[in-house]
């Protein structure tokens, strides 16, 4: 689970420096218009730059339901 703790955090700090970023422009006079572009902006640079995180991060999610699902299917066989 380190590589969802990873592309968390790198989300949580690309919108942190976007915001900074347009802190800097005129839209700081406009709190929730900065934080909506700030939401944007963020999400498609992090869809760019983190697909490889993305791809490791979905992969461990999908690593560990399928190891639960196996033991969940292991321990309904011993029920019975």
């Amino acid at each position: 689970m380190r590589s969802v703790l990873f592309y968390t955090s790198a989300r949580l700090g690309i919108f942190v420096a976007t915001t900074a970023v347009l802190w800097l422009t005129p839209m700081r006079k406009a709190p929730l218009f900065l934080l909506l572009g700030a939401l944007v902006l963020s999400g498609v640079i992090s869809y760019v730059l983190l697909s490889p995180q993305r791809d490791a991060m979905s992969a461990a999610i999908a690593g560990a339901v399928r190891d639960k699902k196996t033991r969940l299917d292991e321990s309904r066989g011993k029920e019975d």
